[in-house]
């Protein structure tokens, strides 16, 4: 991605290029063990078009690498390697598998006076090995959702489904792929929890039954409002990555407006008659056609001896989305489509405006939300919970944070420092902006924020920040 900086006079302008993708590529190294045989370990290449012993050469050297890192240390293999203009990211999937993903550094083009080539400077130091890691480990336990392991496709039809399988799987996926968008919380990979009133969420938990009881097929059920997620039947590891594919995919195809609470004219009240404002976003897109078709996509979860195959059903009404979870061996017909949309969608519907109305009577006691002097990312690792008042917008092809790139590298590199110890602690950092960057480790939590003053000290940053927990994290337990 290329970008203008206007830091020079007119016809005189620095071009700065943003971080992008150059290789994506998956090998096994047992594969193609001969002298001659060396094409037969790539699995999967990106960009496809790239000569074929080139494709050979790269992979050869990523193999060397993790060889020779094995030698000083047989348990953990290089993760990434630095150079001048690119750096690439290592990852063992599974036994023998191994994932590469290649990026040019960010750089920046300066011209020269008469005439001379321009002066390229390679910004290293921007990037961070923990997001970027993060970003390969994604892309695995994406496809391992949608497909299962690498061992399954290898043990249903040996290498060349496999091949298949990430051919079609990858080809589309990296192209959802913002590297520059990419930081914290790419790391974190958590889910963003909706707030609610125990009364609320007691009638989520009630539907959640209900619907349960009267559809024995379902195995598991997910409930989620405005992207947030509310209840989950599913293991965390395994909503996690459903919570990234829903939030940065499948929800943003099909967004619509929300419709109002119960006041609203939208939805007057008619007794006897519920609305049914329902729809199926996976499967079926018009119940009343007659050539409409009823499959869904299918998904893997992680069972206590390996993994079940599910038919995922997703269907929102309004901003409130049930993902429901059927085993693959089931058959999905008209009937019990019809069913579960008679069901589910006047009770979601009902819901939906239930807490949105519930929703906008805490916003009208709270008042009118005041510019705060302060930012944050919180992160819990026990249940996944996130929060940030950073990020104004995240999905899969757009990142927009209100702060500036610099600190938000300042934020990186607080994490990586927390990475490294298991003691909980406390780091301030004063940038060369006049913002204050703070971040607290404390029992599995983290907690970043960014301070907008100026002529601050130590002291009154450190008071500003005990408020901040008092208010937002009242019944959060910090270290001093």
């Amino acid at each position: 991605m290329l970008t203008i900086s206007p830091r020079m006079a007119a016809g005189m302008q620095e071009k700065q290029f943003t971080v992008s993708l150059l290789n994506f590529f998956i090998y096994n190294p047992t594969f193609g063990p001969r002298e001659g045989e060396e094409e037969k370990k790539i699995l999967f290449y990106h960009p496809s078009d790239v000569e074929k012993n080139e494709k050979i050469r790269n992979v050869g050297l990523c193999e060397a690498i993790v060889q020779f890192t094995r030698t000083f240390c047989p348990t953990k293999p290089a993760k990434s390697l630095h150079t001048q203009k690119n750096r690439q990211f290592f990852f063992e999937a599974e036994d023998n598998f191994w994932m590469v993903m290649v990026v040019r550094n960010p750089m920046v083009e300066k011209p020269n006076k008469d005439g001379k080539p321009p002066t390229i400077e390679y910004q290293e130091e921007e990037i961070l090995d923990t997001v970027y890691g993060a970003v390969v480990k994604e892309c695995y336990s994406m496809y391992k959702l949608f497909n299962g392991t690498f061992g399954r496709a290898m043990e249903a039809g040996g290498v060349e489904l496999l091949i298949q399988k990430l051919e079609k799987f990858f080809y589309r996926y990296l192209q959802t792929l913002h590297l520059q968008s990419c930081d914290l919380l790419d790391v974190f990979g958590g889910i963003s929890f909706f707030p609610l009133d125990k009364m609320t969420y007691l009638k989520i938990q009630s539907f959640v039954n209900r619907v349960e009881e009267s559809l024995s097929l379902i195995k598991y059920t997910a409930f989620l409002y405005n992207d947030q997620l509310i209840w989950s039947g599913l293991e965390q590891d395994d909503m996690r990555i459903l919570y990234k594919y829903l939030t940065t995919s499948l929800f943003p195809r099909h967004s619509e407006p929300e419709l109002a609470g119960r006041d609203s004219p939208l939805r007057p009240e008619v007794a006897g008659n519920l609305l049914h404002y329902g729809r199926f976003l996976t499967g079926p897109t018009n119940l009343k056609d007659p050539e409409a078709k009823f499959r869904f996509p299918k998904i893997f979860v992680s069972t206590e001896d390996g993994y079940e195959e599910l038919h995922l059903i997703v269907y929102k009404a309004m901003s409130a989305a049930a993902c429901f979870m059927i085993s693959a061996s089931a058959e999905l017909t008209r009937d019990f489509c019809e069913q579960l949309d008679g069901l589910v969608g006047p009770q979601l519907t009902l819901l939906a405006s239930d807490i949105c109305e519930q929703f906008t009577v805490n916003r009208r006691i709270s008042g009118p939300e005041k510019e705060p002097q302060f930012k944050f990312i919180y992160f819990n690792h026990m249940n996944l919970a996130e929060k940030s008042t950073i990020h104004m917008r995240k999905t899969a092809n757009v990142c927009l944070t209100s702060v500036h790139p610099d600190l938000m590298k300042i934020l990186g590199d607080i994490n990586c420092d927390f990475a490294r110890v298991n003691e909980d602690e406390e780091i301030i950092v004063k940038a060369m902006t006049d913002y204050w960057v703070v971040g607290k480790k404390s029992d599995q939590r983290e907690l970043y924020v960014i301070l907008n003053q100026k002529n601050a000290n130590l002291i009154e940053v450190n008071e500003e920040v005990k408020r901040l927990c008092a208010t937002q994290f009242n019944n959060i337990f910090f270290l001093d």
